[in-house]
C-alpha cells in the first residue's frame, strides 16, 4: 500500500513534468528581436519550491509512522480508505490527462497549427492537471484535519529527519 502511494504521487509529479516540460523555454526576446545578441544566456531559475509543502503531511509519511504518532484505529481506516479512493480517482486522471497530452502533442507538430485547436487542447490538459492537484491537495487536508495538534506537531519533527521530505520551517500548530 506504502508503495502505491508513494508511485501515485511520484507519478503526479512526473506527469505535471512532462507535460510542461513539453515546451522548451522561452527567452524574453525573439532571437531576432532587436538587441537580442546583447542578452547574455543565463540559465532560468530554478522552479519555486511548493509553498503548501511544509504545511502538509506525505500520506506515506502519516501511515509509516502511524505508531509512533499514535493513529487510533478509527484514524487509520479513515486514512486509508481516503487514500484508495484518491488513488483510484488518480488513475483515472492520469490516463486521461495522458490522451489529452498526446492530443496536444499531434496538435502540435504540424508545420501549421490551428491556434484555436491548440488552445482548447491546452485548456483540457490544463483541467486535467488542476483536477490532480484538487484531488492531492483535497486528500492532503482531508488527512491533514484527522491529526490532532500533537501529531502535526510530531510530523513536523519527523520531517527534520525523514529524507526526501520537504525541509521549510514547520508553522506553529494554532
Amino acid at each position: 500500500m506504502k508503495a502505491m502511494i508513494v508511485v501515485m504521487f511520484a507519478a503526479a509529479f512526473l506527469i505535471a513534468t512532462v507535460v510542461t516540460g513539453q515546451q522548451p523555454p522561452q527567452s524574453p526576446n525573439p532571437p531576432n528581436a532587436p538587441g537580442a545578441d546583447s542578452i547574455p544566456n543565463h540559465p532560468h531559475p530554478p522552479p519555486n519550491p511548493d509553498p503548501l509543502a511544509h504545511l502538509m503531511f506525505p500520506p506515506d509519511m502519516i501511515l509509516g509512522h502511524a505508531r509512533q504518532l499514535n493513529l487510533t484505529d478509527e484514524q487509520k481506516l479513515f486514512m486509508r480508505t481516503e487514500i484508495q479512493k484518491a488513488t483510484t480517482s488518480f488513475q483515472e486522471l492520469q490516463w486521461k490527462l495522458q490522451d489529452q497530452a498526446e492530443l496536444l502533442h499531434e496538435t502540435m507538430k504540424s508545420t501549421s497549427v490551428n491556434e484555436q485547436q491548440a488552445l482548447a487542447q491546452l485548456d483540457k490538459v490544463l483541467e486535467l492537471e488542476r483536477e490532480i492537484k484538487r484531488l492531492h491537495i483535497g486528500l492532503a487536508v482531508r488527512l491533514k484535519n484527522r491529526l490532532t495538534p500533537e501529531q502535526q506537531e510530531q510530523l513536523h519533527k519527523m520531517r527534520e529527519h525523514h529524507p526526501g521530505m520537504p525541509s521549510g520551517p514547520a508553522p506553529p500548530i494554532e
